[in-house]
């Protein structure tokens, strides 16, 4: 697995979709059935059930670890890059709070980019470009004939 800083996210990948989220508890079961809804039109050949459980654990981290003075959203967006799947979720945290842990067998949480780790292509995180942060991942042969 690969983790990168993107700085500047390409804009040349179609966006196949997207979602805005309240920062509350219940936008993570909705992320996960409207992520679900939208992405099975494009029958991609990789597991939607890795991509719901991947999104869970971001929009949950960005739910937890966003931060703002402000009234704020959870943002994602997902699209078609090539062959592969490209999920984004942007909030208002700050980017080089985001860090891959290995907690303890003890400790309850910490755990949702080490499952992206272990799942994604690859991930990465850095500035949003709607301020804030940015994590995505890739999953790669999502449309393995393209």
């Amino acid at each position: 697995m690969s983790y990168l800083i993107d700085r500047h996210p390409s804009s040349d990948s179609p966006r196949l979709g997207a979602m805005t989220l309240h920062p509350v508890a219940e936008s993570v079961p909705r992320a996960r059935r409207w992520f679900r809804k939208f992405i099975a039109p494009y029958n991609p050949a990789c597991s939607v059930d890795d991509c719901v459980l991947m999104v869970s654990e971001l929009v949950t981290n960005a739910i937890v670890h966003g931060y703002s003075d402000d009234p704020w959203i959870v943002q994602i967006e997902w699209f078609r890059e090539g062959a592969s799947l490209r999920v984004d979720v942007h909030n208002p945290g700050y980017p080089a709070n985001v860090r891959l842990r290995r907690p303890g067998a003890d400790e309850a949480h910490g755990r949702g980019l080490l499952l992206v780790d272990s799942i994604a292509e690859s991930w990465r995180s850095g500035p949003s470009r709607f301020g804030g942060t940015v994590v995505s991942f890739v999953m790669a042969d999502a449309w393995p004939d393209s």
